[in-house]
């Protein structure tokens, strides 16, 4: 009887940390959507949020990190759970730091102050949109355990790769006829960095996915 009982434990406690992977998804995508709005309404109280609510992403990273260790010490898994907490310990990671970059985008709006855009946002709004949509994608993969869903999310990182491309080359030659210009574009560079950042660490969340359903590790996106 012991040995059910174990496994009963040991898949109620992965459950318990895949529910809390869902609720700091939540919170990074509540981020992301949070922070591309307050500077596309030029809203400083808005982006002011998005950074004192960080400490709950930052919170949850900390308490799934605990829980999967205390999981490894005590019920010593082995072959794919252990992959798949491993992986629940460096998605928490990348995560948390999408949040970071979620909130250097607020601390962005919040250094331009009263400033007007340099332009209207298009693109920017597209990254954020396209992020929000990898990430959500790569949870899926990670819950259905699925390789390939996981490696068509990291194909998306190409589209966001272009856009960003797109939005460099629009500021760049936006400054070079309007030298005056350079402070304002460097905040809408910063901000499209950051969101292009996001997707690079969603491309790492589907190389662990791919680690749990096959047990090797690929770097998708060289």
């Amino acid at each position: 009887m012991a040995r059910p009982r174990l496994r009963s434990t040991l898949d109620r406690e992965i459950g318990e940390i895949n529910d809390d992977l869902l609720r700091m998804h939540k919170l990074v995508d509540q981020a992301i959507v949070r922070s591309v709005d307050s500077l596309t309404r030029r809203d400083q109280a808005t982006a002011q949020q998005v950074i004192d609510e960080d400490i709950q992403i930052n919170d949850l990273r900390y308490k799934i990190e605990e829980a999967c260790l205390a999981l490894i010490a005590t019920q010593q898994p082995a072959a794919g759970d252990l992959r798949s907490i491993i992986a629940a310990m460096h998605m928490v990671v990348e995560m948390e730091r999408m949040g970071d970059h979620a909130t250097g985008i607020a601390k962005t709006v919040i250094r331009m102050g009263d400033e007007p855009l340099l332009k209207p946002l298009v693109d920017i709004p597209r990254m954020a949109e396209l992020a929000r949509e990898m990430l959500r994608q790569s949870l899926a993969a990670y819950a259905g355990r699925d390789a390939a869903k996981a490696r068509a999310v990291a194909d998306l990182d190409d589209q966001m790769d272009g856009l960003y491309k797109a939005v460099f080359s629009e500021l760049v030659e936006i400054m070079s006829h309007t030298p005056d210009s350079a402070a304002r574009a460097t905040y809408l560079l910063w901000c499209a960095h950051n969101l292009e950042r996001i997707a690079d660490r969603v491309t790492n969340i589907a190389e662990r996915v791919v680690f749990i359903a096959t047990g090797d590790m690929q770097e998708l996106n060289d």
